[in-house]
């Protein structure tokens, strides 16, 4: 179900539940301890890269505990997932807000070049989650973390957000990345829990759509009212409204574990260690 990726010290976690999961608060422990073990039991899928795990469990353990209470407490009802129109989905909103109240704040980073004292050249680069803490290993001194969150996003995002990483930890800016998104079972099984939506509520035509509420636009109609009217090998309502939805909202161009996964498998993070 969710899933995790970390980057030159980089975190990556995935889906969030449809089913609306109930949960338990973590309880803080220690570095020595396994590391986000309620997030796996919960089915998320976790990934860390370039000694990422070694350093959130012996660096910075509270900020491990709070990620895994904060995404532990994440839910995206599969109304949600039907329903959401254009905009933030709602589950993605809760979830920046849970982290929000953690203190993960939106902030830019901007690094200056300067040549004999005279600046140059200016990068600037936004995160929507940044969060400083302290290293019990060096005497309390702070050390930066940044989280980005691609839950139904153009797959594209995943480089930019991978490249901002990468900059930024050369630049020393951010000791982890973290990157969480939809995962791979849920991705893979997204055309099952819209069919079972569809059924238990027996929405059988487009009137049936609009009372419940999802207004398809005349495109989605369109290709919708295609599959079931065809000659050959025509589908049902139902069949044609879930292969159209599930293509055209969560398609393989969209933001989910493989995508990220793909860009890790190709090399395409490659961070040395200062």
């Amino acid at each position: 179900m969710p899933r995790m990726l970390t980057y030159p010290r980089m975190l990556a976690a995935g889906e969030l539940d449809p089913r609306g999961p109930k949960l338990q608060i973590a309880t803080p422990r220690l570095g020595s301890e396994p590391l986000f073990d309620k997030l796996r039991d919960r089915g998320f899928q976790v990934q860390t890269l370039s000694h990422a795990k070694a350093i959130l469990q012996g660096d910075f353990p509270s900020a491990a505990v709070e990620l895994e209470e904060v995404l532990l407490n994440a839910q995206v009802p599969i109304e949600e997932i039907i329903a959401g129109g254009g905009g933030e989905a709602k589950g993605t909103q809760r979830l920046r807000k849970g982290l929000q109240g953690r203190g993960w704040a939106t902030k830019t980073f901007t690094i200056v070049k300067t040549i004999n004292g005279e600046p140059r050249e200016a990068i600037s680069h936004k995160m929507d989650h940044v969060k400083s803490f302290a290293n019990p290993n060096e005497g309390g001194k702070e050390y930066t973390l940044a989280l980005e969150i691609e839950w139904n996003n153009k797959d594209p995002f995943f480089d930019r957000d991978l490249e901002n990483f990468k900059r930024l930890h050369a630049d020393g800016a951010i000791s982890v990345g973290i990157i969480v998104t939809r995962g791979r079972s849920l991705h893979a099984s997204m055309r099952e829990h819209v069919t079972r939506f569809v059924e238990k509520r027996k929405i059988r035509s487009l009137d049936d759509l609009t009372r419940w509420g999802y207004n398809p636009t005349i495109r989605q109609r369109n290709a919708i009212v295609k599959r079931f009217e065809r000659a050959n090998n025509p589908l049902s309502f139902s069949q044609s409204f879930v292969a159209q939805f599930v293509s055209d909202k969560f398609g393989e161009a969209t933001t989910h574990w493989r995508k990220l996964e793909d860009r890790v498998n190709r090399g395409e993070i490659r961070v040395h260690s200062s």
